[in-house]
């Protein structure tokens, strides 16, 4: 049905394609795998008509397509769910999925006939909401499902999904891989771009390996392959997990974060946790549980309302995440990278010098020179690849931009760092590097609060997990890393259940 051949596309000082190839068949799903900065989202970009190649060529139905934008790969029947959603929030579902093609009477918008193709789209995925609800107001599964419904309004051939699951519970991932196979056995072709190779492996026929712009592996069948095989090919040689040193955490050392029946405008119900030097602190919780809303409490973005905070025993109350780095050592990893957590259009050496500015300024001043030498000391240390340190952030890929993230706040120095899921969107080398270097900071004396929906990682790196649904902590438990048994007791905390003599 699609076949890339030979794609070409260089940026400046980065040759994001070198001969990357794609060939999709119809009535079929096809993995588009690779490390971040592979090249992946880059071919996805050209299917779709957001950049021209430099090289190479696109042929749909073995006719060559020349796309000057998105609107043109729509008309084609190309369809895409980026991984950042690209909703109008303050528009309902039917205005933003027929926004491009809106039905029109006496030159008005026919909001009758866009209710009713809206209402069609909707019921192709069994979605049943209403048209004119706002897209604010729908929640991450739901913003995710319309994302596709919208792409299916154009009657789209080819399906190109970016991580579609990335903010999805294990529930809501089923749900949609329920549509996706629907999608294939009614003839359409669908790309799965996911770094989730369990799901990868239940749901696809074939795959492409994306590694360094060039196809090491070309529309072949997933079944002869294990998991295994295709990290190696990935990372292009023989891969093994990272083990991680083993921390011992004194439970008599005082914490250097409490909360104790901490209420917040949010929505946030008595909510009590520390974390000590030297600790990981897991809070696990499905999509909405309030795990986020409750970091941007803990650094004034949000208002608290009822209950105490102490730093370093003492009651704080703070004003932003400002007063909280500088006058408590806070840092704030977000999960938001693109929104909350970088300065796309600034280069990568400002985007970590902007914590501490006050300490490299000089007269007032603060120089490029200083910019770049203090981000030198982090590009080998968390392997930031760049190809300049006045590049610009935005042109990373999402694994290097969650890196300059976390990247401004160790150059701050911070005694406790909060980090909102690290890993979304990371292929599975970098994961384990990030993984290494979580446990690392722990291991230098940091406290960490980590906020992950991904349970194998929590399993993985936290002492302690804290259980959060609906805005309230429904429980802690101490982790003892077998992944079996931990699993199912946070499953059991979050439905608030217990096993049979289980205590609380």
């Amino acid at each position: 049905m699609l076949t890339a051949e030979n794609l070409v596309k260089t940026f400046p000082g980065v040759r994001a394609l070198d001969g990357a190839g794609l060939r999709l068949a119809a009535g079929s799903v096809h993995a588009l795998l690779g490390e971040n900065g592979a090249g992946k989202s880059t071919l996805i970009k050209i299917l779709t008509g957001v950049h021209r190649p430099d090289g190479g060529r696109v042929a749909l139905g073995g006719t060559d397509l020349h796309l000057n934008g998105p609107l043109d790969a729509q008309r084609a029947g190309i369809g895409v769910v980026h991984q950042e959603r690209n909703l109008i929030p303050g528009f309902s579902i039917a205005e933003n999925i027929l926004l491009h093609h809106l039905p029109r009477r006496f030159g008005l918008v026919d909001r009758a006939r866009m209710r009713a193709e809206a209402r069609r789209c909707l019921g192709l995925l069994d979605l049943d909401l209403d048209p004119d609800t706002p897209v604010s107001r729908l929640s991450v599964a739901q913003a995710q499902l319309v994302e596709i419904a919208k792409a299916l309004s154009v009657d789209s051939k080819v399906l190109l999904l970016d991580e579609p699951t990335a903010s999805l519970t294990a529930d809501e991932a089923d749900r949609l891989y329920g549509i996706v196979r629907r999608l294939r056995d009614n003839g359409h072709a669908v790309v799965l771009v996911s770094h989730k190779l369990e799901e990868v492996f239940a749901i696809a026929d074939t795959v492409t390996v994306l590694r360094d712009g060039r196809s090491v592996a070309e529309a072949e069948p997933l079944a002869g392959h294990t998991q295994d095989q295709i990290v190696d090919l990935m990372v292009g040689r023989a891969y093994s997990s990272v083990r991680l040193a083993e921390r011992h955490v004194d439970p008599a050392t005082p914490p250097l974060l409490r909360l104790d029946g901490l209420c917040t405008a949010r929505g946030h119900r008595d909510i009590s946790l520390s974390v000590r030097p030297g600790e990981i602190l897991g809070l696990y919780g499905l999509v909405g549980a309030g795990r986020s809303e409750l970091a941007k409490a803990l650094v004034g973005l949000d208002r608290i309302t009822s209950g105490t905070m102490e730093v370093r025993g003492r009651p704080v109350r703070i004003r932003g995440v400002g007063d909280a780095l500088r006058g408590h050592r806070i840092g704030y990893v977000s999960e938001n990278r693109k929104e909350e957590g970088l300065f796309l259009d600034q280069p990568v050496a400002r985007n970590v010098a902007v914590t501490v500015w006050r300490r490299l300024a000089r007269a007032g001043l603060v120089t490029d020179r200083a910019e770049r030498r203090l981000l030198t000391r982090y590009v080998d240390r968390l392997g930031i690849r760049i190809s300049a340190p006045s590049q610009l952030a935005g042109q990373l890929s999402g694994g290097n931009q969650q890196k300059v993230s976390l990247a401004k706040w160790l150059a701050a120095e911070c005694e406790i760092l909060i980090v909102d899921e690290p890993t979304v969107g990371i292929d599975v080398r970098t994961k384990a590097a990030f993984h290494e270097l979580i446990a690392e900071l722990a291991g230098a004396g940091l406290a960490l609060l980590l906020i992950s929906s991904d349970l194998p990682e929590i399993v993985t790196l936290a002492d302690r997990i804290a259980v959060m649904n609906d805005f309230s902590l429904r429980g802690e438990l101490v982790n003892d890393h077998d992944y079996a048994r931990m699993s199912q007791a946070i499953i059991r905390l979050i439905h608030d259940e217990r096993a049979p003599g289980e205590q609380d």
